[in-house]
């Protein structure tokens, strides 16, 4: 079987696959400053004669894969395979698996980094030192910028996936409360606590959204919501734009109802006006889209994606939870 690879791999994780399924062939997207379109897939599938696709920003159209409807397998090295037509794939039986979680180290830190940074007014005084007002015998910067300690803070998680279990077992010992809300989880650590969304906003020091985007959970994050905060809570969404009514959020920034909040993702992006609006918020820690954003995280989808070709091909596996269109199997598998 011979495997096209466009997703940037290292090569130890390329001599895996080879050694699992015979050839490979390494076309990253990374050296073309961008993901492969439709067009440019297609051809690379038709000149390389592939068998299945590993890839991750591509565009893996309907009509790429009604081009191939042969292929065996097609893995996307993302924490959702947003960017493939799985329900194209599925009618063709193909499975399509997906590397979740494979960034959660990173957000996980990022979040841990920007909320502190928030809480000690780090980037005001940055800005402050820069612009030369230190004056000799002054205490201006230490009676100025004094913040606050993430020791002791309530956290709530809306939405306890990975990331969000992985964060909350990070801070669990600074120490911080932990609160969630996630009508998906049956089970978890009694240090933790569930509750209603309600009592979550109106309960945490800092509100962190952890959601993926769902017909459900689309605006879900509204004013209604917003109101219940602390007026000294901060709010975060390192998650996806979409499941916050950023007119709600640029609502109650404006009328200085939160504290603040750090953000990673925006309705557009590029951001448009409004976008900047939330952006250029002097208590608004917003970066562009990078708190997944490490090399490291390569390293992990190569390490997700092996493991769960070699648990289907290799070992029969059909319960691996990367498997992103259950709807192959013979008989479902639930979990």
């Amino acid at each position: 079987m011979r495997i096209l690879i466009t997703a940037p791999y290292h090569q130890q994780g390329i001599q895996a696959i080879a050694q699992l399924f015979g050839e490979t062939v390494y076309r990253s997207w990374k050296p073309n400053g961008r993901a492969w379109n439709e067009a440019e897939l297609i051809s690379m599938l038709a000149e390389t004669k592939a068998d299945a696709l590993i890839t991750e920003h591509d565009g893996v159209t309907a009509k790429v894969i009604e081009s191939f409807p042969h292929l065996q397998f097609i893995g996307v090295c993302r924490g959702t395979p947003s960017n493939v037509a799985v329900a194209t794939a599925t009618a063709h039986g193909i499975p399509v698996f997906f590397t979740p979680a494979r960034n959660a180290q990173a957000v996980a830190e990022m979040f841990i980094s920007n909320v502190i940074m928030l809480l000690r007014n780090t980037i005001p005084g940055i800005d402050w030192l820069k612009g030369r007002n230190w004056q000799a015998g002054a205490h201006d910067s230490y009676l100025h910028f004094k913040g606050n300690e993430l020791a002791g803070r309530t956290v709530g998680m809306v939405g306890f996936g990975a990331i969000g279990q992985l964060i909350a077992g990070m801070i669990r010992n600074y120490p911080c409360n932990i609160r969630f809300y996630d009508p998906y989880v049956t089970e978890h650590d009694p240090a933790y606590v569930k509750c209603t969304i309600e009592e979550l906003f109106a309960t945490s020091d800092v509100v962190s959204v952890h959601l993926p985007v769902t017909e459900e959970t689309k605006n879900m994050i509204d004013g209604r919501l917003l109101t219940l905060m602390k007026k000294d809570a901060i709010f975060v969404n390192t998650a996806r734009a979409a499941v916050v009514k950023r007119e709600d959020l640029l609502a109650a920034l404006e009328a200085r109802a939160i504290r603040g909040a750090v953000l990673d993702v925006f309705d557009h992006e590029p951001p448009d006006e409004t976008d900047y609006r939330i952006i250029d918020q002097p208590h608004v820690i917003a970066t562009p889209h990078i708190a997944g954003a490490t090399f490291e995280v390569e390293d992990h989808h190569v390490a997700i994606m092996n493991n769960a070709l070699t648990q289907w091909f290799a070992n029969g596996n059909r319960q691996v939870r990367e498997l992103a269109n259950r709807q192959i199997l013979p008989t479902p598998v639930n979990g």
